[in-house]
């Protein structure tokens, strides 16, 4: 007997699921957020997925829309670009994280975190615009980390390039904290002068750097937008707390 064929949903937020309900398809809708336009890009943000199962939520995502694929010189000069209904989904990301910050942050297991997810996101999420001009190489080392414990980050204006290896260049600063310190400073969990100070994060190299880290260390923005609302509504009731 032949299989009934699988009968779509009437109901918007059944068929929302439907479309955004698997991990890798909502990673993939984040590092597009943050950036990520090529498919090297996305095997970089997403380490752990598959070249098949990237492949294949990528067609996914241009049949229902939310992304679209322009096409280059060659087979993988083809890059990818979110639609206005892809950048809708920016909101409900923020929202998840919002509630994954309250509710499931502190679940993290340090030896199980994504290395190169995490370091992804710091790279792109460097303030580059607070750097000074030329570059500037940022040697990060995570000494709780099983395996690629070290990092470095070369930033040129907007050229920022990311390697588990040395890239033969001279550090201009050195960054080393445990990889919970680093989240927490990277999800506005904890201030970057408070991790310094405690001995959680410690520096070195060019003072001009080590004076202006509060500027230019990577910050998630969405975190960062978070943590604003929430200050901004604190403030907002201790004034109405303190009118009445």
């Amino acid at each position: 007997m032949a299989a009934e064929p699988e009968l779509d949903t009437h109901c918007p937020a059944n068929k929302a699921a439907d479309i955004l309900g698997d991990r890798w398809v909502l990673q993939i809708v984040r590092a597009m957020i943050f950036g990520a336009t090529r498919y090297s890009d996305l095997q970089q943000a997403v380490p752990r997925i598959s070249p098949t199962v990237l492949s294949t939520r990528l067609k996914q995502l241009v049949e229902d829309g939310i992304i679209v694929r322009r096409e280059g010189a060659g087979p993988k000069a083809a890059s990818y670009r979110l639609t206005p209904s892809g950048r809708e989904l920016k909101p409900m990301l923020k929202f998840m994280a919002a509630w994954g910050l309250k509710w499931s942050g502190r679940n993290i297991k340090e030896d199980n975190v994504d290395i190169g997810a995490l370091m992804w996101d710091v790279q792109k999420t460097l303030r580059f615009n607070e750097l000074p001009d030329g570059e500037n190489v940022i040697a990060i080392t995570l000494p709780n980390a099983r395996r690629w414990s070290k990092w470095w980050i070369v930033a040129n204006g907007r050229a920022i390039d990311l390697c588990s290896d040395s890239p033969g260049k001279d550090v201009d600063i050195y960054v080393t904290c445990p990889i919970q310190t680093l989240i927490d400073i990277w999800q506005c969990q904890i201030a970057i002068r408070d991790a310094m100070a405690s001995g959680d994060l410690v520096v070195d190299g060019s003072s001009d750097l080590v004076t202006t880290i509060d500027n230019w260390f990577p910050i998630s923005p969405v975190a960062l937008e978070i943590s604003q609302d929430m200050q901004s509504a604190a403030a907002r009731g201790n004034a109405a707390t303190g009118a009445t």
